[in-house]
């Protein structure tokens, strides 16, 4: 089942970002940071200024290497062999060799770990048969996304003047990324050293983001780094119940990026909380499916539902409103079928997607006919 998220119509009376006048004073040209599950923004710099995002811009690419693993078209244990191109990649990299067999976990892992522009190339050529053909994926996505402030002229974010994207962009896209990735991704993220290699010629990984050592719930994103884009990063952080995703662009080095980029997500967690409203298949209510078998099945939430409210606050559910968007069976289980409107005590309200807890069939000639007999036997 792919997991959908909870869009959020109004946000209580946190509709105001943090303002930076009063809590931060950020120096990065464009900063942006949001409540990961919902997308709340809780502070704004510039986010929709274009500007180069170097190596972060393997966060799109990640999201469709990911696709390709959750659809089964990829596999983790797939040994790949590195074309000339990979191997002939620039920048960041892990040294691969033309012809060099190395499994789709390794070259993840030099992905996310040391941002390896070959391995990248080399997943990239895998999935789509070229680069280019990659490439256009990657913007097709973007506008799947509704991302405004981005083009893609290659997978990795070596600098092509044609090739930007913007703070609130790179956000929302670790939100996705985040979102098909899960545990998998987040445990290769969150990993400050590793080797590929191990049988053969062992090369040590080390984290192009020191955060996730040295600063308790960091466990990703992306950093990134040219000398037009300088410094850059996409850091997510867990806290409790809370995730945010924080990015900041064109700061003048690492240092400086890293104590600001922790400055507003540490504003942010100061700021709000997460409150549980229902868990993901939790039953909403029972549906009756006059053509199908079986007849009644109940309906559960496809994802959590929450609020992120100001902390001295609390909602509560004031009512709900279903409306059916599918009317066709068969169904899978978890499958679909329509959405919730929650209506808070506040009269706020969010939406919730909503589906079958069982698979639902369509009823056929003979199952009619066994009912037809029941019924007048009874």
């Amino acid at each position: 089942m792919k997991k959908v998220f909870i869009l959020f119509l109004c946000f209580f009376c946190f509709s105001q970002n943090i303002r930076a006048e009063e809590d931060l004073t950020v120096h990065a040209q464009s900063a942006y940071l949001i409540e990961a599950t919902t997308g709340k923004v809780l502070y704004d710099k510039n986010g929709e200024e274009k500007l180069f995002p170097a190596s972060m811009t393997k966060m799109m690419s990640l999201i469709l290497v990911y696709e390709a693993l959750n659809d089964g078209s990829l596999k983790l244990d797939e040994v790949l062999s590195i074309s000339e191109n990979a191997a002939s990649m620039g920048g960041s990299q892990v040294f691969l060799q033309p012809n060099e067999q190395m499994n789709v976990h390794d070259l993840l892992k030099a992905v996310c770990i040391s941002s390896a522009n070959d391995a990248m190339v080399a997943i990239a050529e895998r999935i789509s048969g070229s680069v280019s053909e990659f490439v256009s994926k990657m913007n097709e996505k973007s506008k799947e996304l509704n991302l405004v402030n981005t083009n893609f002229e290659n997978t990795t974010g070596l600098h092509d003047e044609n090739h930007y994207s913007s703070a609130k962009d790179m956000a929302l896209i670790a939100k996705k990324l985040i979102e098909v990735g899960k545990d998998d991704l987040l445990s290769i993220t969150s990993t400050y050293d590793a080797y590929i290699r191990e049988d053969t010629n062992p090369f040590w990984l080390v984290n192009t983001n020191k955060l996730v050592k040295h600063v308790e719930g960091v466990d990703g994103l992306k950093t990134g780094f040219t000398q037009e884009a300088l410094s850059c990063i996409t850091v997510t952080a867990r806290k409790n119940d809370l995730r945010l995703i924080g990015v900041v662009m064109k700061e003048p080095d690492s240092k400086t990026r890293n104590v600001e980029v922790m400055e507003m997500i540490n504003v942010g967690f100061s700021k709000i909380i997460y409150q549980p409203i229902f868990k993901m298949n939790d039953i909403y209510q029972s549906h009756y499916f006059e053509v199908g078998l079986p007849h009644e099945v109940d309906l559960v939430y496809l994802n959590d539902v929450g609020v992120i409210l100001n902390k001295d606050e609390k909602v509560t559910v004031a009512s709900q409103t279903f409306t059916q968007t599918r009317f066709d069976l068969p169904l899978e289980a978890h499958e679909k079928i329509g959405e919730v409107k929650i209506i808070y005590d506040d009269q706020s309200e969010s939406i919730v997607d909503v589906g079958v807890a069982q698979s639902v069939s369509k009823m056929q000639f003979l199952d009619y006919f066994q009912m037809s007999f029941w019924r007048v036997l009874t």
